[in-house]
Formats: structure tokens, C-alpha cells, sequence
């Protein structure tokens, strides 16, 4: 009775304020009065009341989220009046239109999705292995650093770090209850009372536990206060949103699902007509009651986040405090904080940072400790991910994660995802899920060569960081400081940047290969989102396929299949794509040499740290080394065609920006130089205008224009490579002089007095030679650009929906608009965090700028996703990088030809007349 008076105070409340009450109110109403088993003329009002506000019964079945039992419990609430009401069937799964792609929706053209090579026992252990790791939310695994003996030093440093990180969890237990008390005081108003509840949602114990996590990690250089706040309030967010799935039961319906799901999946499971989303959403549909599998909206606000996160930080450096003498006997026992709080300035900016004291930071360098904690999320999943169903369901088992990435403060992208049918979204979904199936294994004997010569010094010819022990000694001279020469403090400022550099470097290349070697014998996957354009990404943040040459040099395909008849050329060619020896040549010329050099080739999968070291001199040394261990292990096997290879064979997109403006301008001249024709050499669009620009040059040399003559025997490639690629992408006549006055500086002969001149003469001449080789190019970026201004100047943003459905908005806005500030407390300075959302203007330069690039990167996405899913149609294994494509040996052929297929499908629609209908549409 108590429930249903709260619930009739609630609706009059509404009522009062001129609000109508939402499906949600009333399934909340029902729920409410199911479970008390409330008098029938309550209900039937309410249902009466729901009827007269336009809805339907049935809707509370196919739009409300329910948690636990709420479903069983309206439906109770509903029979009481109306005994023989039944749920309303599933709706019948609803068929993309696009059509780019009605081949591949069609029913009658379903091919069954390609199998892993698990059973289906396997796939469920690995689930559980994958939950138990997203449950525990970190994971400890020890470091590829090499264990050095234990001196004494480490010895006595770790059981003082022990006995300190002991005392300092109890420390910060206390002052996390005192702070607690006080602000659960109601006459002790402040803006951190909002807090109070934020800090009861778990256990004390794991706010502890999250605090302490965030001083193991901290950097002796220290990290940016906004950073570290944002950090801690997330980690309390996604902590609460796991104890919310276990509340709700919905971890229990996940694993039936789930474990239905690998049927899909498994090798020795029946085919199945379906697609993994599909499947995922029949099977949820038939499981009838219970949870939902999505979540009730409960995202926080940043400012919300940055605060908790700004009262952890709080509690921590009051908290966690050292001995002053414990390193030094002779000095003070007088305790000092462990974390200080100062300011620096990066141009104009004052922006705050949290640096441990330099004793806490020795103590941590003379343990040693051969550890390093993640977050679950960071890590590579070890089951297949779940596929995305909707813009709020997919990848983790337990972590939340957003179909779009996008910056912390802009939550229209998700707005628009939410208010767009389901059904635009599915091939998007389809393709995330296709790049997210792909299973993973390691390439062992490669990671061991890595990870001993990180362990001895490294090597940055070979992008193995070295150790801070090789970092410059910084200067010495008598005296303070303070009283050095000008000259002497620039030396110090470049000695500890570099240091600095060198610390996150060796730090990230750590990280990845510590991960790599924790999951050296365990097949994994990389679910993937994307970001506000369609680009896709893995979420694992730090170990995935589009890292760089070492990283990429240690992924192989789990899954293995034979070479073929062409395969090991295919290898054979890569390699030498990966060497950037033979650009200019044909395939058949690139396999040629290959055939010459096998001796280097064989010489470095043999010996590649004793050898002639041929691998060492290429432009991607370490997957040119992988691929020549491959092509000794195939060309030496018995019958090299049915050799099993799990080696990517990467195939790269030449210029695509360029590709898509020369196609959208049906550009003759132009798409000849991106090979958009058909040519028996590969065209090079940078030597095409590099030869342009010469003979601009002559003329101008011949008619005594001075810098023109200067410029003799000095423009190459190289010089408008960067200007050329960078067009595609908006940049402007200024940034295009910077470029070029950056390459003519790397030459030595170049006169220094001529760098202005002739990079402005430069710029003028590459900005011609494109426009009479793109003729279209421009005119289309200049519409482009000249409607965003129009836009941006109307006060709003620029949106436009791709081909394949996806809708996009920039997400530039003037950042000194209203800002909502926090007090931080750690210094009483204000500290800017959130602009707020409902009063932001558009920052119209970043709009009108953005728009060409951005537009030009959502087609890019769109081919990659059509490619993905046509691949899947014919059983390929595909992954991405952006514009570069990766399958096996074996079917490379089979996706170039899908991947030009759906070039030509993907242009032969009318993009930039639907862009313009649109536009006129939205904004007129």
C-alpha cells in the first residue's frame, strides 16, 4: 500500500510540473503494484491512464528494460484485470534495404557463418575463463622484463613497500569513512555532498582498492590532475555498473545466451543461416523472461565523474603519507605526503598535476617489482566477443563499452545512434562483429627475438625503446641552479624531455609485449567499435593489430589455412611490399626480386641476430622479418601449396583519400595516378606531381624567376609526399609550407637563406599540380567546406548520415563557452572540466575544416565495412587497418576482387546528391 501511495504521489507530481507520464512511469506503476498484489481498480486506472496518454500495453513488452523480475511482476499486475492478456510475439527480424547491400541480406542467397576450430565444450571453458576475469575487473601478470638477481637493495625496498602499501590501505580506509561521515551530515552543505551516495555504491574496500591501483601506476613524472580524476571516477562507474548486472541477474541470462550462442560458433555444432547478431537476438528473443540483456540508462555526467574522481585524489594525498628519514636515518621522522599537487603551463594553459614525492619514486625503482595490473578491458578478450546488437550491447561480457567512442563531454553521438531504426544500424553492427570474430594467436619465436633485445638495451633503429639507464646524464656545474647559465638550463629542459620521452616509450612497449607474452599460448580476440567517422578500432587499448611494426610483426591468424597455388608468391610479395624497395614496380617484377634475394631472405628466418641481417635495413623491419621465417618454413616444406599458413597478408590502400574524391569527381587524369584504371605498373600519384611541379619549375627557371632556379635537382617525392596526402585531408596553403619547408631542411645542400621562399613557391605550384591532375577534387572539397561554414554560422553542426546508414555529427563546439567548474580542493584553484552541453555553440573553423576530411574518412569506413562483410559472405578471414586489409595467403585474390567490386558498388551510388538532399532537408 506503501508503494502504490509513493507511485499516485509520483504521477500527481507529473501531472503538476505539465509532464506526461513515459512508458517507463507507468511499467514502473505495474511493477510496483504486481508485487504488491494491489486492488484491481488501482491497476485498471492506471492502464485506462496509460490508454488515454496514446500507448499501447503491449508497448511496455517491446520497450521497456526490465531488471530481475520486473517483467513477470507487471505481467501480473495486467492479468489481474485482464486474465487472458498474452505477451505480444517477437516482431519478425527486420531486413537492412540498403542497397549496396541486398545481395547480402537476401534469404536466398545465405551461406552458413564460417566456423571456429573449437567444439563447443572449449568455447564455454573459455567463457568462463573471459568472466572470471571481467569479475575480478584487474588482472595482475608479470612483466617481460628481465628479473634481475635480487640484490639485498630490492630485497629490503620491497618489504618497506609492503609494510607501507599495508599502513597506507588503512590509512585511506579511514579518512574514505571520515570523509564519508561528514558529508553524509546534513548541516555541512557543500558542493561535494552530491557525492555521499556515489561513495556507497560499493564496498569501502574496493574504492580502497581503486585508489590504490592508481598509486602503483604513477609515473615519477607525474600525471595531469584532470587525467587522474577522470581515471578514478571511471573506474568507480564501471564497478558499479558490474555489481549492477549481478544485482539484476542479467550475468545469469547472458551465460544461457551465450552458451546457446556458440552453437554459431563451434566446429562441431550444425550449420546455421545467420548471421552472429541474428542468432544473438533470436535466441534472446526466445528466452522469453527475466532481464533485459541492456542496461536501464545510467550513464554520469563528466562533471560528475570528475568530482568523485577529484575526492578520491583528495583522500589520497591527505592520506598516504612516508617517513621523511626512511631512505635517509640522519634526516627528521617527520611523516610527508606520498602525492603533491602543482601547477604547470603548457602554452597558455595552467593545468594541474599530481607528482609522487621523489623517495616514494626510488622505493618503487629499487624494488624492481616484476608485475603489472590492468584493467580487464585492456586486456584481449579470451572467448569470441558478444556480438553488438544495438548501440548500447555488445564486445565485453561484463565491461561497459560504447559502440562509438567520442570525447567525454559530447553525448550527441549517442543520442543520434539511439533515436536511429535499429535496422540502419545492422550492417554497421554486422561489420564490427565480422572484425571482432577474427581469433588471434601469437608468433612466439618472433616475440622472444623482441623481447630479448628490449631486455639488452633495446634498439631504436628497431623501435625497441632502450631503458632509462641509457637516457642522457643530465649536466652538472657548481652552484644552484638558479644561478646556471641560459645555455647550461636548455641543456637540463632537453635532458629531462628526452628522459620523459624515453620513460613513456619504454613504458608502452612494455605494456605490449608483457600482454603478448601473457596470452603467448592462448588463442584470443579484439572486439572492436568505432569512432564518431565509422573508422573502426579494437578496444583493447594497448596490444592490437593496429599498433606498430613490432606489434603487428607478433599477430598471426589462429586460424591456419593451406597456401594454395599462389600463396607463398603472395608472401613472397609482401615481403617485398613491406621492404619499400620495389614501389614502383609491378607484382610480377616485386616477385622476381624475391626470387633473387632468397638467400637474404633465408638468412635472416635463420639467423636474424647473427646473419647478414637483411631484414634489419627495411622500412618495416620486424614484419619483414616474420614474413621471411614464414617463407623459409613454406618454400622448405614438402608441398609448399598445401603448407598451413596463419600469416596476414596485408594488401594497402594507394592515397585513398585521393581514391574517393577522384571517383566522387569521376576524375580521368586523377584516378589514373591512384590506380583507379587499370595499368600494368602501380601509378605513384607523389612522383606524378613531383614531375608536375619540375615542370613548372623549368619554365619559371628558364624565364629568371630566382628561386625557381634554386630549386634545381631538389624537388623529389619526398619533398611533396606529406602536402600531397595531407590535401585530401583539408590542409591549408600555410600547413602545406610548414611541410614542405620541413623536407627541403632535411636536405644539407639546400641554401638555408632560400627555406621561405621557395616552400611558398613550392606550396603555390603542388596546390596547382593537384588541381589540374583532381580537377573535381577541389571543387568538391570547396562545396564541402563552404556548406559547413553556412552551417556552423546557422549555430549549428554539421551531420550527414553514409551510405551504409550510419549517422554522424561532428562534435566541435567552442570550448569557452558556459563552464562548469569543480573547486578542487587539493589547491583551491578552479579547475575547469565540463563545458556545458545545453548553451555550446559550434566552433565553425573546426566545423567548416573537419567537414571534407571527415566526410572523405566515413566513405573510407564505409568500403571497409562493405569489403568486411562481402569477405564474410565467401568464408574469408578479413581484418582492417583503416585503409590497409590483412587475410590469408590463400584468399588474398578473392578479397582484392571483393574489395574493387565494392569500390565500383560503393561509387556508383549518387554520394554527393544524397548528401546535398539531405542537407537541404536538415538545415533549410
Amino acid at each position: 500500500q506503501g508503494c502504490l501511495n509513493r507511485v499516485d504521489r509520483l504521477f500527481s507530481l507529473l501531472e503538476s510540473a505539465g509532464l506526461r507520464p513515459n512508458l517507463d512511469s507507468y511499467a514502473v506503476a505495474l511493477e510496483c503494484m504486481g508485487r504488491s498484489q494491489s486492488p484491481p481498480n488501482a491497476i485498471l486506472r492506471y492502464l485506462q491512464q496509460l490508454n488515454s496518454n496514446g500507448f499501447h500495453v503491449d508497448e511496455l513488452f517491446q520497450k521497456c528494460l526490465f531488471e530481475e523480475d520486473e517483467k513477470e511482476m507487471v505481467l501480473r499486475a495486467i492479468r489481474t484485470v485482464q486474465p487472458n492478456y498474452q505477451l505480444p510475439p517477437p516482431p519478425s527480424p527486420e531486413i537492412c534495404k540498403s542497397s549496396l547491400l541486398q545481395d547480402f541480406y537476401s534469404r536466398e542467397t545465405m551461406v552458413s557463418y564460417p566456423k571456429l576450430d573449437f567444439s563447443v565444450k572449449e568455447l564455454q571453458e573459455r567463457f568462463q575463463q573471459q568472466l572470471q576475469m571481467e569479475l575480478k575487473n584487474t588482472i595482475t601478470i608479470e612483466s617481460v622484463e628481465a628479473a634481475k638477481p635480487l640484490s639485498p637493495q630490492a630485497v629490503k625496498a620491497r618489504e618497506l613497500l609492503g609494510t607501507l602499501r599495508s599502513q597506507w590501505r588503512d590509512a585511506i580506509l579511514q579518512a574514505l569513512q571520515n570523509s564519508k561521515r561528514n558529508l553524509a551530515r546534513p548541516k555541512r552543505l557543500s558542493k561535494y555532498s552530491v557525492l555521499y551516495p556515489y561513495l556507497c555504491l560499493l564496498p569501502d574496500e574496493e574504492y580502497v582498492d581503486i585508489m590504490m591501483q592508481i598509486l602503483n601506476d604513477m609515473s615519477p613524472q607525474g600525471e595531469s590532475l584532470a587525467v587522474l580524476a577522470r581515471e578514478l571516477g571511471s573506474k568507480v562507474y564501471d564497478r558499479y555498473i558490474i555489481q549492477r548486472k549481478l544485482r539484476s541477474c542479467q550475468l545469469e541470462k547472458m551465460q544461457q545466451v551465450y552458451e546457446n550462442y556458440i552453437q554459431l560458433l563451434a566446429k562441431d555444432s550444425q550449420p546455421k543461416q545467420y548471421l552472429p547478431r541474428e542468432y544473438w537476438e533470436k535466441l534472446v528473443a526466445e528466452g522469453g523472461f527475466g532481464p533485459s540483456l541492456s542496461l536501464k540508462n545510467c550513464s554520469w555526467p563528466c562533471v560528475l565523474l570528475m568530482r568523485l574522481g577529484m575526492h578520491m585524489l583528495e583522500i589520497l594525498v591527505k592520506a598516504v603519507k612516508v617517513p621523511r628519514n626512511i631512505l635517509n636515518h640522519r634526516l627528521q621522522s617527520k611523516p610527508i605526503p606520498v602525492l603533491y599537487h602543482v601547477y604547470s603551463f603548457y602554452s597558455n594553459w595552467q593545468v594541474g598535476l599530481i607528482k609522487p614525492h621523489p623517495i616514494f619514486s626510488q622505493l618503487v625503482s629499487d624494488a624492481a617489482e616484476t608485475t603489472l595490473t590492468f584493467n580487464s578491458s585492456a586486456m584481449p578478450m579470451l572467448c569470441p566477443p558478444v556480438p553488438w546488437t544495438s548501440p548500447n550491447f555488445g564486445a565485453f561480457i561484463l565491461n561497459d563499452t560504447k559502440l562509438m567512442r567520442f570525447m567525454d563531454d559530447t553525448i550527441q553521438h549517442q543520442l543520434l545512434l539511439e533515436q536511429c531504426p535499429l535496422v540502419n544500424l545492422h550492417p554497421v553492427l554486422d561489420a564490427l562483429n565480422q572484425l571482432g570474430n577474427c581469433a588471434w594467436k601469437i608468433n612466439q619465436p618472433v616475440l622472444d627475438i623482441i623481447i630479448s633485445i628490449f631486455n639488452d638495451k633495446g634498439d631504436e633503429k628497431l623501435d625497441i625503446p632502450p631503458p632509462l639507464s641509457e637516457a642522457p646524464k643530465p649536466p652538472t656545474s657548481p652552484g644552484h641552479s638558479s644561478t646556471w647559465s641560459k645555455s647550461l638550463k636548455h641543456e637540463l629542459f632537453l635532458c629531462k624531455k628526452k628522459t620523459a620521452e624515453m620513460h613513456s616509450l619504454r613504458m608502452d612497449a612494455l605494456y605490449k609485449l608483457s600482454i603478448a607474452n601473457y596470452v603467448r599460448d592462448k588463442v584470443f580476440w579484439f572486439p572492436h567499435n568505432m569512432d564518431f567517422r565509422g573508422r573502426t578500432y579494437p578496444c583493447p587499448p594497448y596490444f592490437n593489430h593496429l599498433g606498430n611494426d613490432v606489434t603487428r610483426a607478433i599477430l598471426l591468424f589462429a586460424e591456419g589455412r593451406p597456401l594454395g597455388p599462389r600463396g607463398l608468391d603472395w608472401l613472397k610479395i609482401h615481403l617485398i611490399n613491406l621492404t619499400g624497395l620495389k614501389k614502383k614496380n609491378s607484382l610480377q617484377e616485386r616477385l622476381e626480386y624475391a626470387n633473387e634475394i632468397m638467400e637474404d631472405i633465408l638468412d635472416s628466418a635463420d639467423r636474424p641476430l647473427t646473419g647478414r641481417k637483411w631484414w634489419m635495413d627495411t622500412d618495416e623491419p620486424w614484419q619483414a622479418l616474420a614474413c621471411c621465417m614464414e617463407i623459409a618454413k613454406a618454400s622448405r616444406s614438402p608441398d609448399p601449396a598445401a603448407y598451413i599458413s596463419h600469416f596476414p597478408v596485408h594488401q594497402d590502400g594507394s592515397c585513398n583519400g585521393l581514391q574517393h574524391y577522384a571517383a566522387l569527381g569521376r576524375d580521368l587524369s586523377g584516378a589514373a595516378s591512384v590506380n583507379l584504371v587499370p595499368s600494368g605498373l602501380p601509378q605513384d600519384v607523389y612522383s606524378a606531381v613531383a614531375q608536375q611541379v619540375e615542370g613548372l619549375r623549368k619554365k619559371d627557371a628558364e624565364q629568371g624567376v630566382r628561386v625557381a632556379q634554386v630549386l634545381q635537382g631538389f624537388i623529389s617525392r619526398k619533398v611533396v609526399k606529406q602536402t600531397v596526402m595531407t590535401v585530401v585531408y583539408g590542409v591549408t596553403r600555410y600547413g602545406g609550407r610548414l611541410q614542405i619547408e620541413k623536407r627541403l631542411k632535411e636536405i644539407d645542400e639546400f641554401p638555408e637563406e632560400y627555406l621561405w621562399e621557395a616552400s611558398h613557391y613550392l606550396v603555390k605550384q603542388v596546390f596547382n599540380g593537384i588541381k589540374e591532375m583532381f580537377s573535381a577534387t577541389r571543387d568538391i572539397q570547396n562545396w564541402l567546406t563552404e556548406s559547413a561554414k553556412l552551417i556552423a554560422q546557422s549555430g549549428r553542426t554539421v551531420e550527414w548520415v553514409t551510405p551504409l546508414g550510419l549517422p554522424i555529427i561532428q562534435p566541435y563546439y567552442r570550448s569557452r563557452s558556459t563552464v562548469v567548474s569543480v573547486q578542487c580542493e587539493l589547491s583551491n584553484a578552479p579547475a575547469p572540466l565540463c563545458p556545458a552541453l545545453s548553451c555550446r555553440k559550434p566552433d565553425t573553423v573546426k566545423q567548416k575544416n573537419a567537414f571534407p576530411p571527415n566526410f572523405i574518412h566515413s566513405l573510407d569506413s564505409t568500403h571497409m565495412m562493405l569489403t568486411a562483410l562481402h569477405c564474410l559472405r565467401k568464408g574469408l578471414t578479413f581484418v582492417s587497418v583503416h585503409d590497409c586489409y590483412w587475410t590469408h595467403a590463400l584468399t588474398v585474390d578473392v578479397m582484392n576482387q571483393v574489395c574493387r567490386q565494392q569500390f565500383v558498388a560503393l561509387h556508383s551510388e549518387k554520394i554527393l546528391q544524397d548528401l546535398s538532399e539531405f542537407m537541404l532537408e536538415k538545415y533549410c
